[in-house]
C-alpha cells in the first residue's frame, strides 16, 4: 500500500466541537482516521455527519478543539490541493457537458494540456461515465450528476477524499462498483477516504467506522470489532445496542 499522508493519522480530532446558536452540533469528538484507509462515517440524518466533514475540509465556521488534517490544522492553505470534497448537492456546471466540466476543472487545477485528455478519460472510466461524456450535465439523473462531482474531485489525485453520501440514489450494481473504486484508490494510490452514509448495510464495505448520534461519537472501530463488542449480527443492530447502552463507547 502507498501511504501519501504523514506518518501519523490522516485526520486527528481532539475535543472537536461545533456550536450553532445554543446547540452543539458536534460535542467533544476524539478520533483518528488512518492514512490510506476507507473510513465510514455512519449515523442517522441530522446527527452531524455533514458538519464534521465540513470541519475536516476547512469549510465549517465556529469550530473549537483541535483538528489536524494531513499533518496541518484543518483549513490550512497548504491543504487546498490535497483534499477532494464531494457534497450531497452536485457542484458542477449544468450547462456544460460532462467532458467539458472535467476539462474545465482540469485546467483550473493547472494540469498541463498534454496529460489533461488522458486524465479526464481515465477519470470518466473510473466513475462509469465514459458513454455520457458528451451529454449535458443538466439532463443527467441525480446519481449521474453526483458521479460527475466525484470525477471532478478525483482529477487532482487528492491525498484525502471526503465524500458526503456519494452512493445515495444509485442502483446496487453501481454502488458496488463505486465501493470497489474507493478501495482501489486506497490500496493503489494511498488515498485516505472519509465516506458518510446513513445506510447501515454499507458499513461492512469500510475498513473502520465512526458511529455518530446527536453530535456525539457513539463508537469507533472495525465492523467486526463493533459487532463483537455488542454481540450483534449487523452494524445496524450494533448501533441500536450502543444507543441503548449495551456496549462501550470506544
Amino acid at each position: 500500500m502507498i501511504n501519501k499522508s504523514s506518518d501519523g493519522p490522516a485526520v486527528r480530532a481532539r475535543g472537536l466541537a461545533v456550536r450553532r446558536g445554543p446547540t452543539r452540533v458536534l460535542d467533544g469528538l476524539d478520533f483518528a482516521v488512518a492514512g490510506g484507509s476507507v473510513t465510514g462515517l455512519l449515523g442517522p440524518s441530522g446527527c452531524g455527519k455533514t458538519t464534521l466533514m465540513r470541519a475536516v475540509v476547512g469549510a465549517q465556521a465556529k469550530v473549537t478543539g483541535t483538528l489536524d488534517v494531513l499533518g496541518r490544522p484543518a483549513g490550512s492553505r497548504e491543504l487546498r490541493h490535497r483534499i477532494g470534497y464531494v457534497t450531497q448537492a452536485p457542484s458542477v456546471y449544468l450547462d456544460l457537458t460532462v467532458q467539458q466540466n472535467l476539462d474545465y476543472y482540469a485546467a483550473v487545477l493547472g494540469m498541463p494540456r498534454p496529460e489533461r485528455r488522458e486524465r479526464v478519460e481515465r477519470t470518466l472510466a473510473d466513475v462509469d461515465l465514459t458513454r455520457h461524456a458528451g451529454a449535458l450535465t443538466g439532463v443527467l439523473s441525480g446519481g449521474q450528476r453526483s458521479r460527475v462531482s466525484l470525477a471532478v474531485a478525483l482529477l487532482g489525485t487528492p491525498d484525502l477524499l471526503v465524500l458526503d453520501e456519494p452512493t445515495v440514489g444509485l442502483d446496487p450494481v453501481l454502488r458496488r462498483s463505486l465501493w470497489d473504486l474507493f478501495h482501489r484508490l486506497a490500496a493503489e494510490r494511498g488515498t485516505t477516504l472519509l465516506i458518510s452514509s446513513h445506510v447501515m448495510d454499507e458499513a461492512d464495505r469500510c475498513d473502520r467506522l465512526l458511529l455518530l448520534r446527536e453530535g456525539h461519537l457513539l463508537a469507533e472501530g472495525t465492523p467486526a470489532e463493533l459487532r463483537g463488542r455488542t454481540g450483534a449480527q449487523s452494524i445496524e443492530d450494533a448501533f441500536l445496542r450502543l444507543v441503548a447502552g449495551e456496549g462501550g463507547a470506544r
